[in-house]
């Protein structure tokens, strides 16, 4: 246990260290909030990953291997097309765009996109993310909770609070910075353990095992693509996998690195690095899944009997039975990484939501941005001690949750809210404020009734309830948008055939 310990305390060293050099290079709100526009590839690429991964990747997507076998690897195509469309498709133009109207956060961008006159479209956009990043906050303090609980045998309110102070002190320092460069860091830790874990725990396998035999035997739907017979139920299931990776074509918390990002260019270098590490890491997670279910259950057995509710704790157990003591605290510093990773880059883009949009551009206008880094440190704290609130509330009324569907809501409720936003204002140009708005408000307001009322409706209610929540309110969504577009057109800028410096139309 003491070596768990150690390991564990070089890492938060680390994270704090960050935090303390990173804060150096603070010198303002944009500093604060976006790097001062100046951080590389590397940086950006490993930060959008590790922001955009969380505790599903590792407690998440692991599990669902577990569950379900190789049709999870319906999730991994996914989120490899939707990172590169992000990078491929999406991010020069944003880039572009958000250089040329000096914006630091996602309202800035779409205030000055639409040319706005009002306050309307900053503020509702303000309000949503702000409220759905609380949630997924709520959801990786969660986590971090059971990922003590489980590792070290802590007090799960204990082991949330721990990680949360932990989190919050290098942010408050360092702001932007430090999450990037510590995202960086956790991201390496995140990629290594993914990978290393199904190697090891393969050559520990007796040399005659013969998996896909084996997972035949548990149960033959495991080394089945479709997950099963191929039927509407199905077809929605994957789906759904599939579309989780809408969430990465516009969500702030990763387009924001976009924004601080030195300069196109470092875009072309970074894409690689981003697609190679959603490929690698994803497609290692759900091996995982795979090789414990083979190990730890026998033909009939519950999985979340053996792993907890869907299979959540399945790295877990397989990391203790393939590596020594010394290793095992190596990995309970990488489920770390994925959680810390991504609290810290959803606060960062909250506090500033409300900082820049709300404080700023409306309530103080005349407020010197250079006089802003200590107010935006405590709106940042305030932020985080709500979602610290929320998480606390609902493990001590809902004990029976899951991180899977607490994350995955958060997740979806930016994605549908922001993603089809950003995409049509990115291509097309008669996109309208009053679009956007629409867009926003339908998104918003169609996760929580896919969530929560359609599966609900007979007939249709099983097919909503298998295809989730992202797909049809991303798809209203961007509808919406479209429709009162149409309706209600209105000047904003002309983005067509926009082209950098050399040229080079994107």
């Amino acid at each position: 246990m003491l070596t768990k310990y150690l390991i564990l305390a070089v890492y938060f060293l680390i994270l704090l260290l960050i935090g303390f050099l990173s804060s150096k290079q603070v010198k303002d709100v944009k500093d604060f909030y976006v790097g001062g526009k100046k951080l590389g590839f590397w940086v950006v690429a490993f930060s959008t990953r590790a922001t955009g991964e969380s505790a599903w990747l590792l407690l998440g997507l692991t599990g669902l291997g577990a569950m379900v076998g190789v049709s999870a690897f319906w999730v991994v195509v996914g989120e490899v097309i939707g990172v590169s469309v992000a990078w491929f498709v999406m991010a020069k133009r944003f880039k572009w765009l958000t250089d040329k109207y000096e914006s630091i956060t996602i309202p800035d961008y779409l205030v000055s996109r639409f040319k706005s006159k009002t306050h309307t479209l900053r503020i509702i956009a303000a309000s949503f993310l702000s409220i759905f990043v609380i949630i997924y906050v709520s959801a990786q303090i969660d986590a971090t909770g059971s990922a003590f609980e489980a590792f070290l045998g802590w007090n799960y309110f204990g082991g949330a609070i721990f990680g949360f102070v932990i989190v919050l002190a290098y942010i408050f320092f360092g702001g932007f910075v430090a999450v990037a460069w510590s995202d960086l860091f956790q991201g390496i830790l995140m990629f290594l353990g993914l990978v290393m874990l199904p190697l090891f725990a393969f050559f520990q396998m007796d040399a005659g095992s013969d998996i896909f035999s084996g997972l035949s035997t548990i149960d033959a739907n495991l080394i089945n693509v479709w997950g099963g017979q191929l039927d509407t139920l199905t077809i929605a299931t994957i789906a759904g996998y599939l579309l989780i990776g809408l969430g990465f074509m516009g969500s702030p918390q990763i387009f924001v690195r976009f924004m601080s990002i030195k300069d196109q260019d470092e875009i072309k270098k970074g894409r690689w690095v981003a697609i190679a590490f959603t490929l690698l890491a994803d497609g290692a997670a759900v091996v995982i899944g795979i090789v414990g279910r083979y190990i730890f259950t026998e033909a009939g057995t519950d999985p979340e009997m053996i792993f907890g509710n869907n299979a959540q704790n399945v790295l877990i157990q397989l990391v203790e039975h393939t590596f020594p003591l010394v290793i095992v605290g190596f990995y309970i510093a990488v489920v770390l990484s994925a959680i810390i990773s991504t609290i810290d880059s959803l606060l960062v883009v909250a506090s500033s939501a409300i900082m820049r949009d709300v404080y700023q551009q409306i309530l103080k206008p005349a407020s010197k941005v250079e006089s802003m880094a200590g107010l935006s440190r405590i709106i940042t704290l305030t932020m985080a001690v709500i979602a610290l609130v929320m998480a606390m509330t609902i493990a001590i009324t809902t004990p029976e949750r899951t991180i899977f569907w607490f994350v995955i809501f958060g997740w979806s409720g930016i994605a549908a809210t922001f993603c089809p936003v950003m995409i049509l204002s990115l291509f097309w140009s008669k996109y309208s404020e009053k679009g956007a708005i629409a867009s926003m408000l339908v998104g918003f307001l169609c996760v929580p009734f896919f969530k929560f009322v359609a599966p609900l409706i007979d007939g249709i209610g099983p097919i909503i309830d298998r295809l989730d929540v992202l797909g049809p309110s991303f798809l209203l969504s961007m509808l919406a948008g479209v429709i009162v577009s149409l309706i209600s057109p209105a000047y904003s800028d002309d983005i067509a055939g926009l082209n950098d410096n050399k040229g080079h139309v994107f």
